[in-house]
């Protein structure tokens, strides 16, 4: 824990990669004490931060932690993955049977696109690239829409966090952050419109595509 404290006193693109790929794997870690405060940064130029390349390589960290999940799944197969579900090392990470069943259930009920559209959505976000290992998903697929869903989510967090810097007050990431957790059902907003506008889109084209068969 003393390394990320570390990492995140340090935000730098490096620190940002590895903060991502910690998130975005099966260990516990949350994207708003990573985005926000280098966006933050970015918009009031401290460590030479740039707000583009803030979001690009949080996409790149999310991307990787994805894969490490993705080959796991793949690679020891469902009965070992549920296993470690209910371990006790899987309940420190927060995972168990139900929130893995869960996110298979929802891959199975939305296909590959889940990977995308699962990026947005709390409690399934770190834990979609799992059943898209364990379904054998092919991977360039996998890696695209994992790479754009990550994206789109890092770069609502971005804004809220380069919009902050105009907020007068805000002198440190603890200020910040406190803003952030106040905000945070902004943010919960933002993502189910997002969502909601997927879904939609996927329903319309279906349709489409049916009529045209």
């Amino acid at each position: 824990m003393g390394f990320i404290e570390w990492c995140l006193a340090h935000l730098n693109y490096w620190t940002i990669t590895f903060l991502m790929m910690i998130e975005s794997s099966f260990i516990p870690f949350p994207s708003e004490v990573v985005v926000p405060p280098a966006a933050w940064m970015a918009a009031t130029g401290q460590n030479g931060l740039n707000i583009y390349l803030v979001v690009l390589f949080a996409t790149i960290g999310a991307a990787l932690g994805a894969i490490i999940n993705y080959l796991l799944a793949r690679w020891l197969g469902r009965p070992l993955v549920y296993a470690f579900a209910n371990s006790k090392f899987g309940h420190l990470c927060l995972i168990n049977e139900e929130k893995v069943r869960h996110a298979e259930q929802y891959f199975e009920k939305n296909g590959a696109v889940s990977t995308l559209i699962g990026r947005l959505i709390p409690a399934v976000r770190q834990l979609i690239s799992i059943p898209a290992g364990l379904a054998r998903m092919k991977f360039l697929p996998f890696i695209f829409y994992t790479s754009l869903g990550a994206g789109l989510w890092n770069c609502i967090l971005a804004v809220i966090g380069y919009s902050l810097a105009q907020v007068p007050g805000i002198r440190t990431q603890a200020q910040l952050m406190e803003h952030v957790n106040k905000y945070s059902h902004e943010i919960g907003y933002s993502i189910m419109a997002i969502v909601v506008v997927a879904l939609l889109f996927l329903y319309f084209k279906k349709r489409r595509s049916k009529k045209n068969q």
